[in-house]
């Protein structure tokens, strides 16, 4: 896959793809379905594959304020991209100029005379340009005259109705129901971060925890989950994966007087390598209970203990 941050001066062999556009925020089953589309009318039309998404996310620009929302970092988002047969990847820098852009001038300046796009696949809700005053009924005309097709896809269902969609994955998630979650994206959810040096407070106690910053990832509800930490490797040329089962706490520890923002410590059943300062993946499988604050460290232990052994239930260790 080839990635490109503009629009713009680009060369021959990155123009003319079919061109799906979205956030693609944890590119969830209802993404999936919309690319699978966008690659069956490359494969006839011969022609390449091309993402066009956006960074920071929209949202991050025109409500700043709002808390974390996301599913994934543009670096993971960028990572499945290339896991699904993609070619192309433009990833858009939306910037207040760029946000000021018309949507007659976002056609011409973005697809037309930048991508030269064969073909544009989007959601049947897809609005663009100042104020979304764009839809697909206009990408369609100005299409037609421009020289490019438009596809609109319909929203995809999971079996209970529910659509899939992040802002469904972001409740489910907020709700405790990480079960749910994966059933929309297709995979469990990850928090992807680097392991930071904490207090050690977890090792005087018998448990030792893996700490990560959340960033700009959505909270999920405050609480103890099943979890899989995955250690990502280089060896010889090949990306390696190991994953491990354990128990993680995400929220701000009431129990040693709070923090100011929400962290999470992993646990990791019978493992005790140094892991500082590497890059992981925790996958959520299982909510367990909701944070709590305890009078002391004996109770905190045995909550802990009682903790671990849910968790290994739930990923089948027991």
């Amino acid at each position: 896959m080839r990635v490109f941050r503009s629009f713009e001066n680009l060369t021959d062999e990155a123009r003319g793809a079919v061109v799906a556009i979205g956030n693609f925020d944890g590119l969830h089953l209802g993404h999936q379905t919309l690319l699978d589309q966008a690659r069956a009318i490359a494969r006839d039309l011969g022609v390449p594959l091309a993402i066009l998404t956006f960074e920071p996310h929209p949202r991050m620009l025109f409500r700043a304020d709002d808390p974390p929302f996301r599913l994934t970092s543009a670096e993971d988002r960028e990572t499945a991209a290339g896991s699904i047969d993609i070619d192309l990847f433009f990833e858009v820098e939306f910037n207040r100029d760029f946000s000021a852009m018309s949507a007659e001038q976002f056609i011409e300046r973005v697809l037309v005379d930048g991508l030269g796009a064969r073909h544009v696949v989007v959601g049947w809700d897809f609005c663009f340009g100042k104020g979304r005053a764009g839809n697909v009924d206009l990408l369609r005309a100005i299409g037609e005259k421009s020289g490019f097709g438009v596809t609109a896809v319909e929203a995809v269902t999971h079996d209970n109705g529910i659509i899939y969609s992040s802002t469904a994955i972001r409740q489910a998630l907020r709700e405790g129901r990480p079960q749910d979650a994966t059933h929309l994206l297709g995979r469990p959810w990850e928090i992807a971060g680097i392991v930071a040096h904490g207090d050690a407070r977890g090792r005087t106690i018998g448990f030792p925890t893996a700490n990560i910053a959340m960033g700009d990832h959505l909270r999920p509800k405050f609480g103890v989950y099943a979890i899989e930490l995955g250690l990502i490797s280089e060896q010889d040329g090949q990306t390696v994966e190991r994953w491990m089962p354990g128990v993680a706490n995400i929220g701000v520890r009431p129990s040693f007087g709070g923090d100011d923002d929400a962290g999470l410590e992993a646990h990791l059943f019978d493992f005790n390598q140094d892991i500082y300062d590497r890059r992981v993946r925790v996958r959520l499988h299982g909510f367990i209970r909701g944070e709590e604050k305890f009078d002391g460290l004996d109770a905190l232990k045995a909550q802990i203990a009682a903790d671990v052994i849910a968790a290994k239930e739930i990923l089948g260790k027991i």
